[in-house]
């Protein structure tokens, strides 16, 4: 029952709210626009709620962020949670792994902050994501499971298949999800510019992920020659440069080759300072 109330409160602040949120056809529209530099932000918001919980999502969408990563497994009934980890030892009082468990069996669990203090909120599902946000940002979901079936059919339910990323650094599963619907956006992770390359030909994705062992600008221009964006992560150096305030080091740093998507733990931060540099409208 106060699971239940705790999601109703969630759901009716979200339609509260929802004139002045961005859409998700506005986001898709800025997602076009390569000059724009978008924003993810790395488990939700996760600085002040537990990561990949409904108050963190909520907190996501309140912020503006562009978009939501999270992580997705199946549970051992069929039903997709959000939950990073292989086990929930680390952020929540249970152990072991999610997969094991029944969902009701995993309901019985809470969820941890980042100090590690046990906090009132349980594992959400993918459902209760996707319902809360439908319309009005895209997921990045993360495949940490290879239960395909179980996440599409809770997308086509809910009816955010054009609000999904599906990453994976499993080429075979993205094969999967695209031979269930060539029009899902997927992003592979590259490991080289070679990488790079042969994934924009095999997939033809949306989005790219890339990291600093292999960014420069070659590899952005042809990421974006192909009609796709370059994402790369803020987490660590660039993070702390910002939130120290070294801000002309961390746009260098992060921005300098061309990315412009950036997967953050600080994404109010960077979201303040993107609309300050008028790379974020």
């Amino acid at each position: 029952m106060i699971r239940k109330l705790m999601l109703a409160g969630l759901l009716m602040a979200c339609w509260i709210r929802g004139f002045s949120q961005q859409t998700a056809q506005a986001i898709r529209q800025r997602f076009s626009d390569p000059a724009t530099v978008l924003v993810a932000a790395h488990r939700s918001v996760h600085n002040h709620y537990p990561e990949n919980s409904l108050p963190a999502f909520q907190a996501a969408l309140d912020a503006g962020v562009d978009i939501i990563e999270t992580d997705v497994k199946v549970t051992k009934d069929g039903i997709p949670v959000l939950m990073h980890d292989r086990t929930i030892n680390r952020t929540t009082n249970g152990k072991g792994d999610p997969e094991t468990y029944t969902y009701a069996e995993l309901n019985q669990f809470f969820l941890k902050d980042a100090q590690g203090q046990l906090t009132a909120y349980k594992i959400p599902t993918l459902d209760e994501l996707l319902r809360l946000t439908k319309g009005k940002i895209l997921i990045d979901l993360d495949m940490k499971t290879d239960k395909l079936d179980p996440v599409l059919q809770v997308i086509r339910k809910t009816g955010t298949e054009k609000q999904v990323i599906f990453f994976d650094d499993d080429v075979t599963m993205l094969k999967r999800v695209e031979q269930a619907d060539p029009d899902y956006m997927l992003m592979p992770r590259a490991h080289s510019q070679a990488t790079a390359d042969s994934l924009l030909t095999l997939f033809r994705p949306e989005v790219v992920h890339i990291d600093f062992t292999f960014y420069n600008p070659t590899v952005t221009s042809l990421i974006k020659q192909n009609k796709a964006r370059v994402w790369i992560n803020a987490l660590g150096e660039p993070d702390r440069l910002l939130k120290s305030g070294q801000t002309d080091q961390a746009m260098a740093r992060l921005l300098g080759n061309g990315a412009n998507i950036i997967q953050t733990d600080e994404p109010e931060l960077w979201l303040k300072t993107l609309k300050a540099k008028r790379l974020h409208p």
